[in-house]
């Protein structure tokens, strides 16, 4: 190889490493080849029928937005479409009439509706889902069909039918949909967002305080009331406990609410200038916080549910944030830390132990997130940008291969993982002020949740 080429080739390499570390990270989120369904609108005969618009949006809005399934462009649809399953006619094979001299072999004779009609071009899909709607008791009645429009005949094709229940009202059908969405996504091993929460720091009201609302933005409701700074939300692994640092009584103190009850619950704060960012352990007994608790910077700790048994992980003289415990294992954590010069991602042993860098020491890293399965996590770095313009990134803990997700768009940051492990929710002031926005986490699929006031910090229910 000459001398000339070898910067070339050196790039080459770079970029395969970077190509290939994209694919194996995106192979671990979202799997290989993403099936095509079909979501025809659904029809709804008598008082159910004003209520379609809502049901057929809620339907495709869940499906498409789940980053699993590719929904076939409506455009292509067959204009007869299945309301139920006896709309299906399958075809006659009519042999060839005797007497006629011709190469032709047996003729195909259409009936009606069938799964070729979905399966072949142009719809080109795998499944297909259907039904109708009804109002029968003073009920919204959903019946709901889900086909594999490749298989040979109807038995085999019949993945699941159900009835679904809910008001007759925009609310219900948009619930009957969800309910619909869901047991198609749980068909293939994703659990439907529909349900949980998101909680996040809103301004709107003039003071900082922790808002909820549901995962597409809906139902924004406000949950504190301190007329303070409230912030850094947390949510324990089975949503029973919401946790904060609020500021309403002049020190930060770190308060655990119940979420059931709204009611405080006893937690020990430790006297000190600083105690933010605290997270639960899977097994909800344990938690681990930031507190500069004697003085100093602040530092790491753990401690029992309720603040007791104060332990010390960390001791450098240097700010260490932001930890976060691995939900599948509980036996690691990631942090935010400067010890090495501007804030960087670091990994750790519960106990303090083996504590190794993650992110190259470029730029400031900062809020990372662990995927629920363990192996990844999110964070927000100014690598390739100005100071403080932050983007999104993923990275494979285990091989430090990383891929970045948002470019050059205002400061992204905060990025939190949902259940699903294929959403993220994360903060954005691309469009001027700070809001919430959720992505699918290849980058694609951008949708905005909040716009009044400044909303920053949002945390998934489990």
């Amino acid at each position: 190889m000459t001398r000339k080429f070898a910067p070339f080739a050196a790039a080459c390499c770079g970029l395969a490493g970077i190509l290939l570390a994209q694919s194996d990270i995106l192979e671990k989120i979202v799997g290989g080849q993403t099936p095509v369904i079909a979501v025809p609108d659904l029809k709804g005969t008598g008082a159910a029928q004003e209520h379609m618009g809502v049901f057929n949006q809620t339907l495709y809005d869940e499906i498409a937005g789940s980053g699993l399934l590719k929904v076939a462009p409506k455009g292509m649809y067959p204009l007869e479409i299945p309301q139920t399953e006896k709309d299906f006619r399958a075809p006659v094979i009519a042999p060839p009439q005797p007497g006629r001299k011709s190469k032709a072999g047996p003729v195909t004779i259409r009936q009606g509706p069938w799964l070729t009609d979905w399966s072949q071009p142009p719809v080109s899909a795998h499944y297909l889902a259907f039904g109708y709607t009804a109002v029968q008791n003073d009920r919204l009645v959903l019946y709901g069909f889900f086909y594999d429009v490749t298989q040979p005949d109807l038995t085999n094709a019949r993945v699941f039918g159900k009835l679904y229940f809910g008001a007759v009202d925009a609310n219900g059908a948009r619930q009957v949909a969800r309910e619909f969405a869901a047991d198609i996504l749980a068909q293939f091993g994703v659990k439907s967002l529909a349900g949980l929460k998101i909680y996040f720091v809103s301004n709107r009201t003039g003071n900082k305080e922790i808002w909820s609302m549901d995962y597409d933005g809906a139902n924004q409701t406000q949950v504190t009331a301190f007329k303070s700074i409230t912030t850094m939300p947390s949510i324990s692994a089975d949503n029973s406990k919401l946790a904060f640092t609020t500021f309403a009584r002049g020190n930060p103190n770190i308060t655990v609410f119940s979420t059931e009850s709204n009611r405080r619950l006893t937690f020990t704060t430790p006297q000190a200038s600083v105690n933010q960012n605290l997270d639960f352990t899977p097994d909800g007994n344990q938690v681990i916080f930031a507190s500069s608790v004697g003085g100093g910077f602040a530092n790491l700790y753990s401690a029992n549910s309720d603040g007791s048994g104060l332990r010390r992980l960390t001791s450098y003289r240097a700010v260490e944030v932001e930890p976060k415990v691995n939900p599948k294992t509980g036996t690691d954590v990631v942090f935010t830390s400067g010890r090495s010069g501007p804030p960087q991602v670091y990994r750790m042993n519960m106990d303090g132990a083996d504590i190794e860098r993650l992110t190259s020491g470029e730029g400031d890293a900062v809020n990372p997130s662990w995927h629920p399965q363990g192996q990844l996590i999110a964070f927000a770095w100014t690598r390739g940008f100005e100071p403080g313009n932050f983007n999104i990134f993923v990275m494979d803990v285990a091989r430090k291969q990383y891929i970045q997700l948002t470019h050059g768009a205002g400061r992204n940051e905060n990025p939190v993982w949902a259940p699903d492990g294929r959403h993220l929710v994360f903060a954005s002031n691309r469009n001027g002020k700070s809001q919430i926005y959720t992505m699918l986490a290849d980058g694609t699929g951008l949708k905005r949740l909040t716009s009044a006031g400044e909303n920053e910090k949002p945390v998934w229910s489990k």
